[in-house]
């Protein structure tokens, strides 16, 4: 398949996420110093089950695909936008014997970072590959389950991303996402300001719109379940470590918060191809 055709920002802020996971660093969804204190990112593991410290470390997730999945030993799994490899571990775990997980990033730091903590974890049914996720490197219905953990969002071209997880997914296949999803419009003088926020609810489809690509793309059975939304302290806190921001005129960082108050949430996302 074709090379990598991501947005760039989200590239290089992958790439930077991989450097800080190897040094012990936080990880979170988004691009931008917000992503420290990021609410929705904590908490999403037991430490006890994750493989890699470092894969922890660098995970970028809203969610936890893998519990949502049901996966079961023998199937194939694929994880779009892969990062430090975690999912796609813990994934591999459940699929074997018989299964193999994929995962497929665009950055070679985050491959080098995912394939050092597989061989930390001792796994080896696994498969980390390079490419985009809107041009997915694998052949036609060669996976039962599509998980994907707060990547689809950054993706400026989603309705080819859910094209791609329809086409590798085999007959009777599940598509099992965590990400964040738009809970009601914003503002639009406010959307460019959400985007130097934070990268990860920039690009956030409203809940019904998911639905509706889901099944432009073929998929059938799709839903999105809530699971944890922005609160006011959660987008507080976030505002007062974030850089300086071009405020639209006349608004401060509390009028900020209340125009964003309840307008973005982490969410599972599932669907069936026929």
């Amino acid at each position: 398949m074709g090379e990598p055709t991501g947005d760039p920002s989200a590239r290089e802020s992958s790439a930077q996420e991989a450097q800080n996971g190897c040094c012990g660093g936080g990880g979170c969804c988004g691009g931008t110093s917000a992503q420290a204190v990021d609410p929705i990112s904590s908490g999403l593991y037991d430490a006890d089950s994750v493989p890699s410290g470092t894969a922890l470390a660098a995970s970028l997730g809203c969610g936890n695909p893998t519990a949502l999945a049901e996966l079961r030993p023998g199937q194939d799994v694929l994880d779009l936008g892969s990062g430090g490899g975690l999912d796609v571990l813990l994934s591999a775990r459940r699929v074997a014997p018989g299964g193999t997980a994929y995962g497929l990033d665009m950055t070679d730091e985050m491959l080098e970072l995912a394939r050092r903590n597989q061989a930390e974890a001792g796994i080896d049914n696994a498969t980390f590959l390079q490419g985009a996720i809107e041009d997915v490197p694998l052949p036609d219905a060669s996976v039962d389950v599509v998980i994907s953990n707060c990547v689809i969002n950054l993706s400026t071209d989603k309705d080819a991303v859910l094209r791609e997880a329809f086409r590798v997914l085999r007959p009777g296949g599940r598509f099992a996402v965590s990400d964040i999803v738009l809970l009601r419009p914003i503002p639009t003088e406010l959307q460019g300001v959400v985007r130097l926020w934070t990268g990860c609810i920039s690009g956030a489809l409203r809940s019904e719109e998911f639905v509706d690509k889901l099944a432009a793309a073929g998929f059938e059975d799709a839903e999105v379940e809530v699971t944890r939304g922005y609160t006011r302290d959660d987008l507080t806190g976030m505002a007062e470590v974030t850089d300086a921001i071009e405020l639209p005129e006349g608004m401060g960082r509390s009028e900020l918060v209340d125009a964003l108050d309840g307008a973005f949430a982490s969410a599972f996302v599932r669907a069936r191809k026929p």
